[in-house]
């Protein structure tokens, strides 16, 4: 069943838990360990802690929205794709009747 989330946004805490540079939130998203920081340019940024020897930690789609921090665990490219085809006709929700 965690597999079937994994792929989603996911609440971590409000932006206030960091409030200065430098600070940081360790918590665990499905088994997984992550740590949020606040980079001295007052980014907010996610990182994945790898349990390997010696491994960089990995970053994570992070976004804050509403004043909460969010992450992305999905390993996936979730770029927008350009369409070749044209723009789909837009039809009127307006009853003719109206």
């Amino acid at each position: 069943m965690a597999t079937a989330y994994r792929s989603g946004w996911h609440f971590i805490d409000l932006v206030t838990a960091i409030p200065h540079s430098g600070d940081s939130l360790m918590v665990t998203v499905f088994g997984e360990p992550v740590v949020v920081t606040r980079d001295e340019d007052e980014d907010v940024r996610a990182y994945r802690c790898l349990r390997r020897p010696r491994g960089a930690p990995k970053p994570v789609r992070c976004a804050i929205r509403y004043g909460m921090i969010f992450v992305n665990l999905d390993q996936r490219d979730h770029r927008q794709v350009e369409s070749d085809s044209p723009a789909p006709r837009t039809i009127s929700a307006t009853p003719r009747s109206a």
